[in-house]
C-alpha cells in the first residue's frame, strides 16, 4: 500500500476497547467469597501494571506515569501514558493482520495511552461467578491500537470479548485535503490469529462511514470442558442432574452477555 504523505504530524486518534469475561461457577457463599479473592489476587494493581509494562516494553513505547489502585471490596485499576520511541512511518505494518505475540511484537505508539479496570461479581443465588477486565490503548499516530489485541486477550482467560474500535478526528495531505482514516480496515476479525477464528463465535456491527468497528466473541463447545468452569469443585464430584444444572446456568450466563439482553428461564 502506499504510504501517505501528510502536511505535518498525524493526529488521528485511534482507540481500541474492549471488555473479557471470565465465568466461572462457584457452588456455595464460602466458595464465591473464595473465588472473587482468588481472582481479585490473580489481576491486583501489580499483576495488571506487569501485564501493561509488558506491553509497553514489547511496543517499544516509553512509559511516561503509572497511577494504579486496589480497590474494597475488589477490583483494581492501572493507567500509563507513554510516548513512542522515534520511527519512520515507513517502517509501520498498518495492514491487516494479527499482530505478534511478545517474542517478536514491534509497534510504535505516540501521546497514548493504556488502562485497564477490573470488575469480579458474582450472582447472589445461583453461584455464577463473572470477572469483567476492561482494557482500552488509546494511540495518537500512525500505529494502529489493533496490533496489541492479540497480546492482550492472550493474557487473561476469554470466555466472552467485546471490542471496538474507532478512528476519530482528522489529518491532511500536503494538499491540505482532510484524511480522517490512514489505514484500510475491513474487519477487527482480520486482526485476530487463526486459533481465535477457530476457537469463537464472532459477530460484527460496523459503521465503515463512522470509521466504528465492533466485534463480539464467544467461545465455544465449553461444555466439553466443564472442569474449566468450576472452583473447589469437579465434574467428576457432581451429578448427572446437578452437571446439567450448572452447565445451563453458564451457558445463559455467556448468552447474556454475549447478546446483551437478559434471557427468560427455561
Amino acid at each position: 500500500m502506499q504510504k501517505l504523505k501528510l502536511h505535518g504530524f498525524n493526529n488521528l486518534t485511534k482507540s481500541l476497547s474492549f471488555c473479557i469475561y471470565d465465568i466461572c461457577y462457584a457452588k456455595t457463599a464460602a466458595d464465591r467469597h473464595s473465588y472473587l479473592a482468588y481472582i481479585d489476587e490473580q489481576y491486583n494493581a501489580t499483576r495488571l501494571t506487569e501485564i501493561l509494562t509488558e506491553t509497553c516494553s514489547i511496543i517499544d513505547a516509553n512509559i511516561l506515569n503509572i497511577a494504579r489502585q486496589d480497590y474494597e471490596p475488589q477490583g483494581a485499576s492501572v493507567t500509563i501514558l507513554i510516548s513512542e520511541n522515534s520511527t519512520n512511518p515507513k517502517d509501520v505494518d498498518n495492514t491487516e493482520n494479527p499482530g505478534p505475540l511478545p517474542d517478536s511484537i514491534v509497534a510504535h505508539l505516540d501521546k497514548s495511552h493504556i488502562c485497564v479496570h477490573t470488575y469480579p461479581e458474582s450472582h447472589p443465588e445461583d453461584g455464577i461467578c463473572t470477572f469483567r477486565a476492561d482494557i482500552e490503548v488509546s494511540t495518537c499516530g500512525v500505529i494502529s491500537p489493533l496490533k496489541t489485541l492479540n497480546y492482550l486477550i492472550h493474557q487473561l482467560e476469554s470466555d466472552i470479548v467485546t471490542i471496538d474500535y474507532r478512528v476519530r478526528g482528522f489529518t491532511r495531505d500536503v494538499n491540505g485535503i482532510k484524511l480522517y482514516i490512514d489505514h484500510e480496515i475491513n474487519s477487527i476479525q482480520n486482526y485476530m490469529p487463526e486459533e481465535f477464528q477457530s476457537q469463537y463465535h464472532m459477530i460484527d456491527v460496523n459503521l465503515y462511514q463512522e470509521n466504528l468497528f465492533h466485534t463480539k466473541m464467544m467461545l465455544k463447545n465449553f461444555e466439553l470442558n466443564l472442569n474449566n468452569y468450576l472452583f473447589n469443585t469437579t465434574a467428576e464430584q457432581l451429578a448427572v442432574e446437578e452437571k446439567k444444572q450448572i452447565t445451563y446456568l453458564l451457558k445463559k450466563e455467556m448468552q447474556e452477555i454475549y447478546y446483551g439482553r437478559n434471557l427468560p428461564e427455561l
